[in-house]
């Protein structure tokens, strides 16, 4: 009988730590890595009675890739082959639950708001707590490790609805004790979304409160925030960032950027001010996708007043004139704006035809002025309407990753080529986010073995997932195996997708996933309750 249940041979490995890379065989028992070595040490007879050989003879070998930024929380749910987008990128781990959004807990008014989410994706079953939804996910199966945040969206709406109001003492020992459940659960932390209702009604000072008492109850804790503004309040935001991750402990920035024209010199002092909370002993890190386009939902463009009192509410003041005349005072975007916006999804199919278009052709063909355009498409679609929004710098885009605290995050759910996830035109980092990192801005900008560090170890290190990150002996087999001169991602714009290229095996606690470019169909992959 052999020692090992697979080995991987030959293959050119990145161990994760930053180190240079060397030729080693890999063995794997169950679901650990019990041998490291150079090939052939391991003996032939080893080699021949292992189950499952894997060659990786002329491939790299590193440790499976961690998405930091990730939301997965309701397509896998729907559909655990959505997860094939991501495996094919040698994702082997996500961490959901950004921007102030997770799985649970949904009560009362975050329920009612997530409603249609749920039916559009043909999710029948409904739960209220964090332990629910994640026993809820494990019964599903899933193919690659997920973890979670708790989003404080789903805490307030469940205390406080969508009002534009702040909670009193009770209200907030609710939202506390909600928060207490998640992190109880197995979340790793606290994440906000301050663009978004009902996160963009709370005050700096509820999510230091927030943010210090889930410190108290949770060792690691780690508070990841969607700032309040990415642009022309950049430097505001970050600083209240700060603020509130002095509190958590531990700040984690969600996509970092420096979004629009008119905020692109606004890098190198974002930069500073990271730096500087650093050296005064915060643990600040941050992620960013590998492109200059966003992707969000298309009401972001209102201003925050009209979500106020949800979906229902929002609707009702975009058919009424004079609140809509009121909107439109509002917002103030130079001509241009409107051709760098494109919709990337619409729920009814008499309006499929607007996907992948911007908002200045749609315009064009519905023969109306640009804010009548943006008000009906979001009245047809109820609200449920995606979109890709160009503004970013591409040196700025660079300027970022050479920052050894910078990750990487698709942003982006797990989607499949086929099924109920394969829908709309969304953002290309859905299939193509890793490959395009290491490709485009790996081998060119910095070090291989850096770069792999930084979405391996490092964001293992970050999130406190105990036992992977690294391939070392003892840890968990989480890993991957491309071909260098395939790897490429090839979703576009406009045809996104399309999975990526390259890999040729992945492996997710000790079992193959993908064997020779191909689907193996096991799903051994686990939720990792506060990071084990």
């Amino acid at each position: 009988m052999s020692a090992f249940d697979i080995l991987i041979l030959g293959g050119t490995v990145f161990d994760g730590s930053g180190g240079p890379p060397a030729a080693l065989d890999i063995g794997i028992t169950g679901d650990r890595i019990t041998f490291m070595g150079s090939p052939g040490r391991q003996g032939a007879a080893a080699a021949a009675a292992a189950p499952n050989t894997l060659d990786a003879r002329g491939f790299w070998v590193s440790p499976g890739f961690i998405d930091v930024h990730s939301h997965s929380d309701f397509t896998l749910l729907a559909d655990p082959m959505a997860a094939e987008g991501k495996l094919f990128q040698g994702v082997t781990s996500e961490i959901n639950g950004n921007c102030g959004l997770s799985g649970g807990p949904l009560l009362a008014e975050a329920a009612a708001q997530r409603e249609s989410d749920l039916a559009e994706l043909g999710i029948k079953e409904r739960w209220q707590g964090m332990d629910e939804y994640l026993r809820l996910l494990e019964r599903r199966g899933l193919f690659m490790n997920f973890a979670t945040l708790c989003g404080h969206g789903n805490i307030r709406a469940s205390v406080l609805g969508y009002a534009d109001r702040q909670p009193g003492d009770a209200e907030m020992d609710r939202m506390a004790a909600l928060l207490a459940a998640c992190l109880d659960a197995g979340a790793l932390g606290l994440s906000t979304g301050l663009i978004y209702p009902p996160g963009a009604y709370s005050r700096t000072e509820e999510l230091v409160e927030l943010a210090g008492r889930g410190r108290r109850v949770s060792e690691n804790f780690i508070y990841a925030t969607h700032m309040r503004s990415e642009g022309d309040a950049l430097m505001e935001s970050i600083r209240e960032a700060i603020t509130i991750g002095r509190a958590a402990g531990r700040l984690q920035i969600s996509h970092i950027k420096t979004a629009g024209r008119s905020n692109w010199g606004k890098i190198e002092d974002a930069i500073k001010t990271v730096e500087e909370a650093k050296a005064y002993g915060l643990r600040v890190f941050a992620d960013r996708y590998p492109y200059t386009a966003a992707a969000t939902d298309l009401d972001t463009i209102l201003p925050a007043w009209a979500w106020e009192g949800g979906a229902g509410a929002e609707l009702a003041r975009l058919k009424e004139p004079q609140t809509r005349k009121k909107i439109s005072g509002e917002i103030k975007k130079d001509p241009a704006y409107w051709g760098s916006v494109y919709v990337s999804s619409m729920p009814r199919m008499a309006d499929k035809w607007m996907e992948g278009k911007s908002l200045e052709e749609i315009q064009s063909a519905l023969g109306r002025p640009p804010l009548e355009t943006l008000f009906e498409i979001l009245i047809r679609g109820e609200l449920r309407v995606s979109a890709i929004f160009h503004s970013m710098r591409e040196e700025n885009l660079k300027r970022f990753y050479r920052q050894p605290w910078i990750m990487v995050g698709s942003d982006s759910s797990a989607r499949s080529l086929n099924g109920i996830t394969a829908a709309g035109v969304p953002h290309p980092r859905t299939f193509g986010t890793f490959p395009r990192f290491l490709k485009r801005y790996t081998m060119k900008e910095e070090s291989l073995p850096e770069a792999i560090r930084k979405i391996t170890s490092l964001p293992a290190g970050v999130f406190g997932f105990s036992g992977r990150g690294l391939l070392r002996e003892g840890f968990l087999a989480d890993i991957a195996v491309f071909d260098p001169g395939r790897l490429q991602d090839r979703a576009t714009f406009e045809a996104p997708f399309r999975k990526a290229e390259g890999l040729v095996h992945l492996v997710v606690n000790g079992e193959a996933v993908i064997a020779d470019g191909q689907l193996t169909g096991r799903r051994p992959g686990r939720v990792l309750r506060k990071g084990k």
